[in-house]
């Protein structure tokens, strides 16, 4: 499958915004956005800024890189979760974030075991987490309410996640995900995610109006 392998920091630069991909340090000064600001990499960075503001077209498909980039998925498979999402009742928009907030690495990350989406990715494709009890190694793997996600019993000791698991308070957990009863370094979706529970710098309806053309 194929795989961005390039520095993710230059993906927080071309969107202008933090995204959130290299775990801790984007919380430190040591951020690029923080040291550099929102100019775009490479050496016509600059120029690209002083053009007209996005609009129609161009600003719809910089929305849908953001989210792309955010969630770690392909074109391929984005566009998949557009079309599971239209074919829901509710809103179209809404339905696909839920989506990928449902995602097991997402809720790996989301859950603390994780400091970034892209290591909660590697966790569950060798195996460290546990749903229900049973292995999943499918980062895609969609969760639903009353799942219980945990790290299995021998991966509790893994540096990666102790680390994560103790710096979780700080980087926030979601309303949805609840500490699940009489279990370590678990956690349970209480409930779906709502539209309040998601980045609200995200204009969802952007996506849905640049794949309705």
């Amino acid at each position: 499958m194929a795989r961005y392998r390039d520095a993710v920091c230059r993906l927080c630069r071309r969107e202008g915004a933090k995204l959130f991909l290299k775990g801790d340090r984007c919380y430190k000064p040591s951020c690029p956005i923080e040291k550099r600001g929102t100019q775009p990499p490479g050496q016509h960075g600059n120029s690209m800024r002083r053009g007209k503001a996005l609009v129609g077209y161009g600003q719809q498909l910089r929305e849908k890189q953001k989210v792309k980039r955010i969630y770690f998925v392909l074109e391929g498979q984005f566009r998949n979760y557009f079309e599971k999402a239209a074919r829901q009742k509710g809103i179209t928009g809404e339905n696909l974030l839920s989506l990928l907030e449902r995602r097991l690495d997402n809720v790996v990350y989301r859950a603390g075991f994780s400091t970034s989406r892209r290591q909660a990715r590697q966790l569950v494709n060798h195996g460290h987490l546990e749903v229900n009890g049973r292995k999943v190694d499918i980062p895609s793997f969609q969760t639903k309410a009353g799942d219980v996600i945990s790290v299995k019993e021998a991966s509790r000791r893994n540096a990666h996640i102790e680390g994560a698991w103790q710096t979780a308070a700080g980087r926030g957990r979601p309303s949805w995900l609840a500490p699940a009863e009489g279990a370590d370094m678990s956690a349970r979706v209480a409930s779906l995610p709502t539209r309040d529970d998601i980045d609200r710098s995200i204009n969802e309806q952007l996506i849905v109006e640049l794949y309705s053309k």
